[in-house]
């Protein structure tokens, strides 16, 4: 048995430094292109494009008017572009929508709300209805909460006069980044995504991804891909990896920021991350094998591609390494034969000292000089804690989509946060997070507390960091899903 601990734990953090390998490598490649000139697209002379602009909804009443009113002020000419607003609702976002598109109809924009008889295919079904009525060549799509600037479709359309491009994702800027602990620990997280992760996969030709909103596509490559399909729950995702098997190039521009909200509750939070690692699950099982079969695929573009799609896996092997930290501690005091094993994995804490640079390269585009240091200080612990306090419930989505357990597509609720307004309000889209996971995940933080007094007690706090690290990390999670849950759900 003590065998079999050691061979599954390897197994996990041998996963988890591989993983951390590609990051660096990203994060290298990362820093190399921000160092040189940033070419522009390839001039043309011709005629503007015609662009259609979808806006998927369903029940978005905080946020259905600002958004319609920020895509009417787009920069675009008037008789060359058109709106749909995707509307799916059931409640009075139908009614404000409907009356805030007859306002900007009156304004001589051509602005449709589009509503289709039932809801199937949830969100790809949606964006499917409106791409056969779409008559734009050039498709950009915003999420409710999105506020896209005004002259986003002037910077991003010229990159399409390359005519193998298929998509242009834009950055994510955060509305409301500073409204409490977990809106800057998702701010830390998504800025190394949009910095290190796009750019450095785009500067090494690998593959990217629309990230479901705030990007543009060609209509033809849609077309051409198969279109959006409901198979998965991270139908940006699938969409990505058919389109670029298929020759299409993406392209990813960190200088073009759409601002949106980050969930402020652990309940809308969790909404968001298992729909997220849930999806990416199933996108493994439904990609992976194309990208891998492919001979026109470098080994290295498939490497990638594969710890791309197979990135929510880690939660899975953090809660296994979790799981098994305190036998491992006993293993390590009962079979004195095994101290070669524990001596070489010191070669696993090369994997935290690469997250921290992949994350620092991030976090240095934001905050500079000593303050920024010191926050960065702060902030990362913090965040592979709650990583760490995350990893059972998404551990959870990410099984469930490799065994192929179907589930609907729940949106992320949106309350219309701002950047000075308050966190957190109960509100009726809001729905409890107190969950028997709940209670699993206050088991786990004093099992890692177990785990500590076991190292204090054997006089090997080898692991205590890591057993701290997950007591405040599994505790703060379960303690926020019952707090958030009773002060937000309707």
């Amino acid at each position: 048995m003590a065998l079999v601990v050691l061979i599954v734990y390897g197994l996990l953090l041998s996963f988890i430094l591989l993983f951390s390998v590609v990051q660096l490598q990203l994060a290298w490649a990362y820093l190399r292109q921000s160092r040189k000139p940033h070419p522009g697209p390839i001039a043309s002379s011709g005629p503007l494009p015609y662009v259609t602009v979808q806006l998927p909804l369903y029940n978005e009443r905080h946020v259905v008017e600002r958004l319609i009113d920020q895509v009417a002020a787009m920069d675009w000419p008037r008789d060359r572009f058109e709106v749909q607003v995707l509307d799916d609702s059931n409640d009075e976002t139908a009614q404000l929508a409907a009356v805030r598109i007859a306002h900007w109809r009156t304004q001589g924009i051509d602005m449709k709300h589009v509503r289709r008889p039932d809801r199937n295919g949830f969100k790809a079904g949606a964006l499917a209805f409106g791409t056969e009525q779409a008559r734009g060549e050039f498709i950009a799509i915003f999420d409710a909460d999105f506020l896209p600037p005004c002259d986003l479709l002037r910077k991003v359309i010229p990159w399409f006069n390359d005519t193998k491009m298929g998509m242009v994702q834009t950055r994510w800027g955060h509305i409301n980044r500073d409204s409490n602990l977990l809106t800057q620990l998702q701010a830390f997280g998504l800025d190394a995504h949009f910095t290190v992760e796009q750019v450095g996969r785009n500067s090494l030709g690998r593959f990217i991804n629309f990230n479901g909103t705030a990007g543009v596509w060609r209509k033809t490559c849609i077309i051409d891909a198969g279109g959006w399909r409901p198979d998965t729950l991270t139908e940006d995702l699938d969409l990505s990896y058919r389109a670029q098997l298929k020759d299409w190039r993406f392209h990813y521009l960190e200088d073009v920021v759409s601002p949106a909200e980050l969930p402020a509750a652990m309940n809308a939070l969790k909404t968001q991350q298992y729909r997220w690692n849930k999806g990416a699950a199933e996108c493994v099982v439904k990609n992976l094998p194309a990208v891998l079969r492919d001979p026109t695929l470098s080994f290295s573009t498939k490497l990638h591609a594969t710890f791309h799609l197979m990135n929510s896996t880690v939660f899975v092997c953090i809660l296994g390494t979790a799981l098994l930290s305190v036998p491992l501690l006993l293993v390590k005091q009962t079979h004195p034969e095994f101290r070669v094993f524990f001596n070489l994995a010191v070669v696993f804490t090369f994997a935290l000292l690469a997250l921290a640079l992949f994350y620092g390269a991030a976090h240095r585009r934001y905050y500079h000089g000593w303050r920024g240091a010191l926050r960065f200080l702060w902030t990362f612990p913090v965040f592979l804690s709650m990583s760490m306090g995350l990893s059972l419930h998404n551990a959870i989505a990410v099984t469930e989509g490799y065994l192929g357990r179907k589930s609907p597509f729940l949106r992320t609720p949106k309350s219309g946060a701002t950047a000075g307004g308050k966190a957190i309000s109960r509100d009726r889209y809001l729905k409890s997070a107190i969950t028997p996971i709940t209670a699993m995940e206050f088991a786990i933080a004093l099992y890692a507390v177990v785990g500590l007094v076991i190292g204090f007690r054997v006089g090997d706090l080898g692991l205590a960091p890591y057993h701290l690290m997950l007591a405040l990390g599994f505790g703060t999670v379960g303690y926020w899903s019952v707090a958030h849950s009773l002060r937000t759900a309707g």
